[in-house]
């Protein structure tokens, strides 16, 4: 069954007064200037400024109840945040949480073996069954022992995801998030249920670090011993974390470890689906499969900075103010870069490697790039590459005719109706 893999067509928002010139669109956004860019080297240039280009929060103020902690600070409170958040995803403390991603994807897989007992094949939609494996190794690597705890902090804010994004599709008005309606109120409910769990979760911790009995195998142990150090080091009292930022940085661990890992799973699945020769060999390639996957489907369609202070990009000037957005599908399906196969699932052309193919050019960019770089990527590579070869050591799978390709943006590139898969024990 050939399927219309790659996203043929992506649209840029049209605005009255837009201009184009080669590889960068200007429009107007009221009274802001929108730049596209699909320049690599201008993309290099922005992504390797943290300083003067910075995130961009356009859009409904909803949206940033989601998205506060690492990714949401700036200059050099980032660079605080950064340093004490960085030792939680050091490879070698990835390690630990080995047996943690093993045990969620068993799980799953005895789950499907259920549904496959004295049958040859079965249709599953694997989407859900991918959702709840990486929220529990979001909860179980986050909080270890209290992983009970963990999951209900997960559900919560997996309903505060459904009622956000309900409201980003419909027309925002300033100040209607604090009208008293069923949604917000319960959104307001959430938010203080997340917090309180997770500030309990904190407390406890807190005392057993005092009494020496802390564990630091866990994203929260690390991240709570880090933060220690860096305080008692410091010299003034804002050289650390406060108990809040400590709870923010929580959440996000779950957004975002969640959905990149489960989309990054959830298209590799649906590609090898559709290239079953290729399944043999993931077993052996699978870096260069998963490459090829996040270029295909990167989990974030498009970067969005804000100029702090006016500048030169290239041959143009900016006033401070303008809005960029580099649009990571445009690149990442760009001919000129990729070649005349840019729509095809071919994980060959990273046979030599990231730098081989990209020639060191800003046009690969799934976890974003420069010093922002998504801090979690070593989290979520190691994990897909674990939950992928169990899966094919039990089970081939192909697509099944009911599967519907179209790829969406939520907050993540994710398929809207489903994966639907035929699965074959093996």
């Amino acid at each position: 069954m050939k399927l219309p893999i790659a996203l043929h067509t992506v649209t840029i928002p049209a605005y009255r007064g837009g201009v184009t010139a080669g590889k960068i669109c200007f429009t107007w956004l009221g009274r802001k200037p929108m730049v596209y860019i699909t320049e690599p080297t201008m993309i290099k240039e922005v992504l390797a400024n943290y300083y003067q280009f910075r995130q961009s929060r356009r859009g409904n103020p909803l949206m940033k109840m989601l998205t506060k902690g690492l990714v949401d600070v700036e200059a050099d409170q980032w660079v605080k945040h950064r340093k004490i958040i960085n030792p939680a995803f050091h490879i070698e403390k990835l390690k630990h949480m080995l047996p943690a991603f093993y045990v969620s994807c068993n799980e799953m897989i005895n789950k499907w073996e259920i549904l496959l007992m004295g049958k040859s094949s079965c249709e599953v939609d694997v989407l859900p069954y991918l959702q709840t494996m990486s929220s529990d190794v979001i909860s179980r690597t986050a909080f270890g022992s209290t992983f009970e705890e963990g999951r209900k902090i997960f559900k919560l804010q997996h309903e505060m995801i459904g009622l956000i994004m309900k409201s980003a599709r419909s027309t925002y008005f300033p100040g209607s998030m604090f009208l008293p309606t069923k949604s917000n109120k319960r959104m307001k409910e959430i938010d203080q249920k997340v917090r309180a769990s997770i500030r309990s979760i904190i407390n406890r911790r807190v005392v057993a670090m005092k009494a020496k009995e802390n564990s630091n195998d866990d994203l929260l142990g690390i991240l709570l011993n880090s933060n220690y150090e860096e305080t008692k080091q410091g010299m003034h009292k804002n050289s650390g974390l406060s108990i809040e930022e400590v709870i923010e940085e929580c959440r996000l661990f779950y957004l975002t470890g969640q959905e990149t890992t489960r989309d990054l799973l959830v298209w590799a699945m649906i590609l090898l689906g559709q290239y079953t020769y290729w399944q043999a060999r993931a077993r052996d390639e699978v870096n260069m499969i998963f490459n090829e996957v996040l270029r295909l489907f990167p989990p974030g369609a498009v970067i969005g900075r804000v100029v702090h202070k006016e500048t030169r990009l290239g041959n143009i000037m900016l006033p401070a103010g303008t809005f960029l957005q580099m649009n990571t599908i445009l690149l990442h399906y760009d001919r000129d870069i990729w070649g005349d196969d840019v729509k095809e699932f071919n994980p060959e052309r990273f046979s030599k490697g990231i730098l081989k193919v990209t020639k060191g050019q800003a046009c690969y960019l799934p976890f974003g790039g420069g010093p922002r770089i998504c801090i979690g990527q070593n989290f979520a590579m190691l994990e897909a590459k674990i939950a992928l070869v169990m899966i094919l050591q039990r089970f081939s799978f192909e697509i099944s005719p009911s599967y519907s390709h179209a790829p969406h943006i939520v907050l993540t590139l994710q398929p809207q109706f489903g994966a639907q898969l035929i699965l074959h024990k093996l």
